[in-house]
């Protein structure tokens, strides 16, 4: 497990990959930022220059060089930066960030989330009220899970204790070079490491640390360094 310290933003995220690294800079933990991702959104849109980026309605800044597929369906308010692509049948339902040449696959749906910068959910993932940090990547049909079936505030399992979160939503933070398998389910409040892959099939909750390689609760090995 992970221990508090371990979860701070700095460590779990190079912030200079995110168009939102003022709003991380202002919490000492990323889901912290969880209910603020909206006005952290109309705040940076007010300022983006009109030469880059293409301005929907009142509260959609879409970069020029974004590619969106015509059967998205999105609301605000979001930002899809540089190089990012939106494809056939995703669904953002606001609060959303996508970062610079971060992909949102066909049927994926995206609620009150961030997408560091060359972040990947390409295939049918949902991403619900949860950071994914630099060049994470969700396997087809991983998914966030951000409401516990009791309905209580979600707590984040700590190694050196409980850390009360106060929210009732909260899927997981993913730290840069994140690896999910494919149909593995992330539940409420889970978070992981910098560089940790997550076996294919797997049912993750509570928080694991960097460099590791979750194969199923309870064996989590740590990642063999090749020179």
């Amino acid at each position: 497990m992970m221990k508090q310290e371990e979860m701070k933003n700095t460590e779990l995220f190079d912030l200079t990959q995110t168009i939102a690294a003022r709003l991380f800079g202002m919490y000492t933990y990323p889901w912290e930022a969880l209910s603020h991702i909206g006005k952290c959104i109309t705040s940076i849109g007010k300022h983006l220059p009109e030469e880059e980026y293409q301005k929907l309605g009142t509260n959609i800044w879409i970069h020029k060089s974004a590619k969106i597929a015509r059967s998205v369906m999105m609301t605000g308010p979001a930002i899809i930066c540089a190089g990012a692509e939106i494809r056939q049948g995703a669904f953002l339902r606001g609060n959303t960030i996508i970062g610079e040449k971060a992909v949102v696959g066909n049927s994926c749906e995206l609620k009150n989330a961030i997408l560091f910068n060359g972040v990947q959910v390409p295939h049918y993932n949902y991403v619900g009220d949860s950071i994914l940090g630099y060049k994470a990547h969700m396997g087809a049909g991983a998914v966030t899970s951000n409401v516990k079936s009791d309905k209580t505030l979600v707590k984040v399992h700590a190694a050196d204790g409980d850390i009360e979160t106060g929210l009732k939503k909260m899927g997981a933070i993913l730290g840069d070079g994140v690896e999910v398998g494919c149909n593995s389910v992330l539940n409420p409040g889970t978070v992981i490491g910098k560089n940790t892959n997550i076996y294919p099939l797997s049912s993750v909750r509570g928080c694991i640390a960097p460099n590791s390689i979750f194969k199923k609760p309870g064996e989590v090995v740590e990642k063999e360094v090749r020179e």
